[in-house]
């Protein structure tokens, strides 16, 4: 038996998305730019996948451009308003992704730009008074980048009054929504941000596709220079397979979403009691009030066995992880947690889930980790 539970890491591809994108392959010969009829036939799916995703965030088809994923995405926001919206600080937390953090390093070091990070606690709440605190009275042209959910921990950030400081106090917003894009409700017209991040392959879409909301009132110009493809703001042939892959993934995800998400949460919760009940000082790390149900990031107490934890699940048939996908393969504690002081004795695995999982799999989990993890009745029996 084989559980997945990294579905923060990755989703698998939803069937409908794998026979859309199989008979595109079949029946879409022609490169999108071409004038001919097979060209014409090409162009007609991107843009019907771009209204999907147009829809599914109240924005306008101008302002949606097709990337290779959120890496790109987030590049393209930070690095374009530095270059072209004058921007010379930008307001960050240093729990996001490293594509945000890696990106504003770069953007101190070669650009000047001033990079300040915002006060958070100890399950990854953003003190929004040092936000409002850091743009009052302040003419400095910047730039605010928050992520929507950590992928480490599930801590949701306001985004909502994110938006509404910055637009109080002139500032742009990017907000990366990789991980909640397709599993929560987002309206970018009610909801004042400059840029927004979005990943195929995190709600059941192929990977190597992303895309880029860029408000119309932000005149930006290519980030990647070529041809003319999509309007002129990023050069290369069209991943045409992937982006009809996204707009029926996107499409699926929202019509499906509220099932899907009240399935996750009972299997969310139901996983939680059980290791509360099984195992001996079990702690959750991030706001537990204010989640992304689909994360469930757990520290373990230190034992003898906790440091080959994750690859003891894995021969046992289980996928999960200590933090990020991105970082795997690095031997680096996870930033994190080092942001939200988890201490270093103890372990964290990352279980993520998806409408797939069962509770029979969770069970499973459970009986492999009474293996490796101290239990309840062993310690106070």
């Amino acid at each position: 038996m084989r559980v997945f539970l990294d579905n923060a890491a990755t989703t698998p591809l939803d069937k409908d998305v794998i026979e859309a994108m199989t008979s595109a392959m079949h029946n879409l010969s022609g490169n999108p730019s071409s004038i001919h009829k097979e060209g014409r036939t090409a162009r007609s799916a991107i843009e019907e996948s771009r209204k999907i995703v147009a829809n599914t965030i109240d924005a306008s088809i101008g302002e949606i451009f097709f990337t290779s994923g959120g890496t790109e995405s987030n590049n393209m926001a930070l690095k374009c308003a530095v270059r072209d919206l004058g921007v010379t600080r930008i307001i960050s937390e240093k729990l996001e992704h490293h594509a945000v953090l890696h990106t504003l390093d770069c953007l101190e070091k070669h650009n000047g730009v001033e990079v300040v990070y915002l006060n958070i606690d100890n399950r990854g709440v953003i003190d929004l008074a040092h936000l409002e605190s850091l743009l009052a009275d302040n003419d400095t042209k910047t730039l605010v980048s928050v992520m929507h959910s950590n992928n480490e921990i599930g801590t949701l950030n306001d985004v909502q009054r994110i938006s509404e400081i910055c637009d109080a106090n002139g500032a742009f917003f990017h907000t990366d929504m990789v991980q909640t894009m397709g599993y929560f409700p987002i309206n970018v017209s009610k909801m004042k941000v400059s840029f927004v991040s979005g990943s195929a392959h995190k709600f059941y879409g192929p990977k190597g596709i992303g895309f880029i909301y860029i408000n119309g009132d932000n005149i930006v110009k290519p980030f990647i220079d070529g041809g003319a493809q999509e309007r002129n703001m990023r050069g290369g042939t069209e991943n045409v397979y992937g982006i009809i892959g996204l707009g029926k993934a996107l499409e699926k995800a929202v019509a499906n979403m509220d099932e899907r998400r009240a399935h996750i949460e009972s299997i969310r919760s139901y996983l939680m009691t059980q290791l509360s009940e099984t195992f001996e000082d079990i702690k959750f790390n991030g706001d537990q009030d204010n989640y992304h149900y689909k994360v469930l990031s757990v520290s373990f107490p230190p034992s003898p066995k906790s440091d080959m934890l994750l690859f003891n699940l894995d021969i046992s048939g289980i996928s999960a992880s200590g933090g990020s996908a991105c970082s795997s393969g690095i031997d680096v504690g996870s930033h994190v947690l080092v942001g939200i002081n988890q201490p270093e004795d103890r372990v964290t695995i990352r279980f993520s889930f998806s409408y797939h999982n069962t509770v029979e799999e969770l069970d499973f989990l459970i009986e492999k980790l009474k293996k490796v993890v101290a239990l309840k009745e062993l310690v106070t029996g």
